[in-house]
Order: C-alpha cells, then structure tokens, then sequence
C-alpha cells in the first residue's frame, strides 16, 4: 500500500485544513470529500476541482477508499465512525473521540476486532513546542513538578449543541495526559453558562494525578483575549509554553524559591528567592495537524499504533465524563473509574 486513498466527512471549520494536508502529502491521494451543506462543497469544488463531492458520506463507501477522516460535530463522532469502520476503513476522527465512554470502548472494540487503525486528532500531541516542554520535564531540568496551569480562553465560538468543556479542554486535557504520562486519579469541576441557559461557556477543572501532581485547566468561549499557555512550575526552574507567540513559543525561567529550615524567631524565617536567566530554545517548527496527518499515514502503512490512538481520545472522554458530572453537582470531587 503505497498510496492511501483518503475521504473526508465534514468540510466545515477544520476540514478545509485537513484536505489540505492530506493533498500535499506525497503518500496519501484525496478521493473525495463529504458534507450535508451544499456551500461547503461548493468551496471545496473551487479548491479541489479534482475531487468527488458527495451530501451523504454513505456514498464513499463506494469509491475504494483505505481511509477517512471525520471532522464533523461531535454528537456524530460515533455513527459515522463506527459506519466507516464497519466497511474497512481506517478512521482519523476529530476530537473528541466520542461524547460517551461506553461508545469510545465500542469504537475501540470494533477497529480492533478488524485490524483497522482508529486515531483521534490529539493535534498538540505532534506540536514540536509541546514535544520539547515534554522533554524539559522529563529531563529532570525542571525538578520535582509542583503542579502544571494551563488556560485557553478566546471569545467564541458558541454552539448551541455543546459546551466549552467538550470543545477547548480535550486539547489541554491531551496535553496533560502526554507531557506527566499519567492518567488522573480524580478531577473536579466548576463551570458558568453565561449567553446560553445551560450551555456552559466557562470552567475551571482540577485534575489530580497519581504521582500527587496536581493540575488545572481553564476554558472560555469568553474572553476578550485569546490565550493558548499552559504553566509547568517545578522545584528547580519554571517553563512557560504560550502557542500565541510567533517566535520563542517556549520560554524556561531559572527561578525558584527554598523555604528555610523551621526557626522559632520571625526574623530569620527567610524565603530564599532565585532570579536566573530566561532561556528561549531554538525549535524547528513544524505544523502540528501535518505532522498528525503524516502519522496516520504512516500507522496505516507499517501496520503501527498511532501515538494519539482510541484508548488515548478514551482516557479524554473519561475525564471530561468526570468533569460533566462534577459541574453537574456543585463541583464535586469526582473519582475517574480506570
């Protein structure tokens, strides 16, 4: 298999993004391109002239494909995976997996029981930035890990048949789960439906992992800036990742703080403050949804599991399950069930 013959379901916000890299990849060929609404075909006719259009992804399954992607809402994440996976093809679906565990597992079940890939678009798992802050905290560069910040706010965009938990935090969930190599043992939740009634457009979530790690994740469709960062404070030094910046994406702060042995007297219970350098690695950038593109043509060709596979977008399910629940009932400590 030399060349993988690729479908795309669902030619909206992001689909545009991953027909192109699919296009310009040298190992894949885009056969054709699904979607309900005629404008959207309409613009992928103007960019893609070559490419079969179709209003109802059923009809791929008439075109000889190897694979698709799926990059529609995801309350239809499940169906049209699980159709797809039932004809034979290899499934890159966007995040979220599924918006239910029990049809993540089945999803899983199925692509396993016949051989078939099943990866979902974890994009920042193959962000370079990312990839060296995962490098940094293993390296031991940054000391023992006190907790991990991370905030991606922007304003918008609202939709009405989800929420912000379930459409910003899989990124920074995915982030987490990739950069400790952990899976938290609890996490809860607090989140405000500020335009919609019932439609939460902020939170707030506290991840606590094995290792004693905490974590927290702040999310909004609400805010005046748009903010991508996420914070890693260790004992040693401290690393700031901030996917806003053009240039210098990762900065490492040599700063740090030693609490004094106990003393009975005031005056000589002093902090021990250091202010070092700040240092900005050189990182070859690279696009992430590229590099998530190419791995998915390649788990298909070498017959590999990918890096962001079913069991991965499962644990992210799971998570934000917990953190639907903690919302749901005054911010609860909820245990997550492994």
């Amino acid at each position: 298999m030399n060349t993988i013959r690729i479908g795309i379901i669902g030619y909206g916000y992001w689909g545009p993004n991953i027909t192109r890299n699919f296009v310009e990849l040298p190992g894949s060929e885009v056969i054709a391109i699904a979607d309900l609404k005629e404008e959207q075909l309409k613009r992928a006719k103007a960019k893609h002239p070559q490419v079969v259009l179709v209003k109802d992804y059923h009809e791929l399954f008439k075109l000889e494909l190897d694979a698709v992607v799926v990059a529609t809402p995801p309350a239809t994440h499940y169906t049209i995976a699980k159709d797809c996976l039932e004809q034979g093809l290899h499934v890159l679906v966007e995040k979220p997996l599924t918006l239910d565990s029990q049809q993540a597992k089945g999803l899983i079940e199925l692509a396993d029981s016949k051989c078939l890939t099943l990866m979902v678009g974890h994009t920042f798992e193959y962000n370079t930035a990312v990839q060296a802050l995962k490098a940094y905290i293993d390296s031991g560069e940054l000391g023992e890990i006190y907790y991990i910040d991370t905030a991606r706010l922007n304003l918008g965009l609202f939709q009405r048949d989800s929420n912000v938990l379930w459409d910003l935090a899989p990124h920074d969930i995915s982030i987490l789960l990739y950069l400790l190599n952990q899976t938290p043992v609890s996490v809860s939740a607090q989140g405000v439906p500020c335009i919609f009634k019932g439609i939460y457009d902020l939170a707030y979530l506290n991840l606590i992992f094995p290792s004693g790690i905490p974590a927290y994740v702040h999310v909004s469709w609400l805010d005046p800036c748009k903010v991508r960062r996420v914070t890693v404070v260790g004992s040693k030094k401290m690393a700031v990742y901030n996917d806003v910046e053009t240039d210098g994406k990762i900065r490492i702060y040599d700063k740090g703080i030693e609490a004094p042995a106990y003393t009975n007297g005031f005056g000589e219970f002093q902090f021990n403050y250091h202010h070092g350098d700040v240092t900005i690695p050189n990182i070859r950038f690279s696009e992430p949804l590229r590099e998530e593109c190419q791995h998915f043509i390649n788990s298909i060709i070498n017959h590999t599991e990918p890096c962001s596979c079913g069991n991965d977008g499962l644990r992210v399910v799971k998570i934000l399950e917990a953190a639907q629940r903690s919302m749901m009932n005054g911010s609860t400590h909820e245990v997550i069930q492994w």
